[in-house]
């Protein structure tokens, strides 16, 4: 009974320190691979954000999130990465909405909705804050002008625990 009891702790310590990041490979707008269970941020905040080119509010979303980015990142050292769910049929749009829209965060494409999958997204946009160390920490799904500014208070109280 106490091998047992013991063994569940260190197996309950080893989840905790485990990241929520799954190991899913996506690929970027140049072609290239991202394992999303490698991504870092030197110990700071990283957002992962589901949408698509044709959902309204996923495009409201971002172009909100672009304007405040360069503040958020001076402030917080946060790092947002869209996931695009444009499926073979849309994809060839994603490169050209965010050249157009002029989005400076990270654009990966997740083509066969495996990283979708596995964060269990049903319907962009969705969105998901990780801590430092690769914890889901917050999420939030549907998106209303002024949504993103409880984002970024989630994003503060992460960024200042590391502090």
């Amino acid at each position: 009974m106490t091998i047992l009891l013991m063994a569940l702790m260190v197996t309950g310590l080893h989840a905790q320190s485990k990241s929520d990041l799954p190991n899913v490979t996506v690929k970027d707008l140049n072609g290239k691979d991202v394992n999303i269970a490698k991504l870092t941020n030197n110990g700071k905040p990283i957002v992962l954000t589901f949408w698509a080119t044709w959902c309204g509010p996923c495009i409201k979303e971002h172009n909100a999130l672009n304007d405040v980015y360069t503040d958020w990142q001076d402030e917080t050292g946060v790092k947002i990465y869209a996931v695009s769910i444009d499926d073979s049929r849309s994809t060839a749009k994603v490169k050209p909405t965010v050249e157009g829209k002029g989005w400076d965060f990270n654009i990966l494409l997740d083509v066969n909705s495996d990283l979708k999958r596995a964060m269990n997204v049903s319907n962009p946009p969705h969105t998901f804050l990780f801590d430092g160390n690769g914890k889901l920490v917050w999420q939030h799904t549907g998106y209303v002008e002024g949504g993103e500014d409880e984002l970024y208070e989630e994003i503060l109280k992460v960024a200042k625990k590391k502090k």
